[in-house]
């Protein structure tokens, strides 16, 4: 089910919009913005639930719960945000700490040169979150799904957008809450030097998503019980809102580019409209609609890319999004994998060639079957496990032309993957 079959949009056709082409003129021109000259940088993101000492999550309002967190953070990272007199987030230069529906506590570090930088800065964070958490002897848990409970009966913190976004996806199905209240991850974003380099990157990382999602499966409880089967994130967000979620539209297109993606966001229900004031309202009409007679500034355009959820998604980066939350020497070795395949020209090559017949519906086909089999997936014709073995050998190799040293970041994955054992698992 999509959402334009519960929420009625009456769009005015492209035609019939104005502003359509100055808006996908702003968006093309945000993207080629992005483009870099020689790619070597990558963002990690990485999600956590908090915990008390028995086990019990934290929520945003209680004593000693995530605002709280936030305010004692605040003394080592000083940038704060705030909103209606709470607050939502702590940043200090290259590390911007956040909270997510159900006050998941996000790091979002970099972007980083080096991976030895990346892994002090996460190493840092984590030090700064446990001496936080001790009035509570709490933890920072990286998972993919909280281990605690039903997801829907998380508190959702004071923020309008997430209101509406719960509003809006718990008309579809169970899932929309499940994402925004039960999930967390581990996201690298890498750069691209043009239009074609980003192309090729996304449709990549868009078929390598199922065998990434398998690799960083962390997540071995689903709704207070044992999970169902392998990979649950990624039936999560298959069901949570097909207009904004899997695989963008066309991308395996000849014609697909900029263009094609800046059409993709304008013809996405918004859910969340933003004001000039930095105020959000609901808003189920597409951002063409929002937008049909009205430019769309450069905050419009961030905040539009920011309501699309698809595996692969389009900033001035390359987001790349299937991976679970990990323990923080396991996500440097996923930011490692991405690295090593995806900033090797010859790495590059070999996966634009083997990436050349596959299609949306072979990702979807790749998906169901690490969720039904595990690594006994057959993804695309092969072994899933002998899949993973290449593409940790393929990065090796990769890293080896660029960053000889950081080859070793990719162990503790390589060597789960190596005997076909995930964190899920281990757990």
């Amino acid at each position: 089910m999509n959402a334009s079959d519960i929420f009625p949009i009456a769009d005015r056709p492209h035609d019939a919009q104005p502003a359509r082409a100055l808006n996908k003129a702003a968006l093309v021109a945000y993207f080629e913005e992005g483009s870099v000259a020689e790619p070597r940088e990558v963002g990690i993101e990485l999600e956590h639930f908090l915990v008390d000492a028995t086990g019990e999550p934290l929520s945003y309002s209680q004593p000693h719960g995530v605002r709280d967190v936030l305010v004692s953070l605040s003394e080592r990272y000083p940038d704060i945000t705030m909103h209606d007199g709470d607050i939502l987030g702590v940043a200090k230069p290259s590390m911007n700490v956040t909270i997510e529906p159900a006050a998941q506590l996000e790091l979002s570090a970099g972007p980083f040169v080096s991976l030895d930088t990346a892994r002090r800065a996460f190493d840092e964070f984590e030090s700064d979150v446990a001496w936080a958490l001790q009035p509570v002897c709490g933890q920072a848990l990286a998972v993919g799904y909280d281990p605690s409970g039903r997801a829907v009966d998380k508190e959702l913190i004071p923020k309008a957008r997430y209101a509406y976004m719960n509003e809006y996806l718990s008309a579809i199905s169970a899932w929309g809450p499940r994402m925004m209240r039960g999930s967390a991850s581990t996201q690298v974003s890498i750069d691209y030097r043009d239009e074609a380099d980003c192309v090729a990157k996304m449709r990549i990382a868009s078929a390598l998503s199922p065998l990434f999602a398998l690799i960083c499966d962390n997540a071995a409880v689903f709704e207070g019980g044992p999970r169902p089967h392998p990979c649950m994130r990624t039936e999560v967000w298959k069901y949570c809102d097909p207009d904004r979620c899997n695989t963008v539209p066309h991308l395996f297109d000849d014609s697909f580019g900029f263009s094609a993606y800046a059409d993709y966001i304008l013809d996405t229900p918004a859910i969340v409209r933003m004001d000039a004031e930095g105020e959000a309202h609901y808003d189920p009409r597409s951002f063409g609609e929002i937008y049909a007679d009205t430019p769309m500034t450069r905050a419009d355009v961030e905040h539009a890319l920011s309501m699309v959820f698809p595996d692969v998604r389009l900033k001035s980066y390359v987001e790349i999004r299937p991976a679970d939350s990990m323990p923080v020497p396991y996500a440097i070795a996923y930011a490692a994998l991405i690295k090593g395949l995806f900033y090797c020209d010859e790495c590059l090559d070999v996966l634009k060639a083997s990436c050349v017949r596959i299609g949306v519906e072979d990702i979807w086909r790749a998906k169901e079957s690490v969720m039904k089999n595990g690594y006994g997936a057959r993804i695309y014709g092969r072994d899933a496990g002998e899949v993973a073995d290449e593409l940790f050998e393929m990065a090796r190799r990769g890293l080896a032309t660029i960053a000889p040293h950081e080859k070793d970041f990719l162990e503790p994955l390589s060597a789960l993957a190596a005997t076909r054992t995930t964190l899920a698992d281990l757990a």
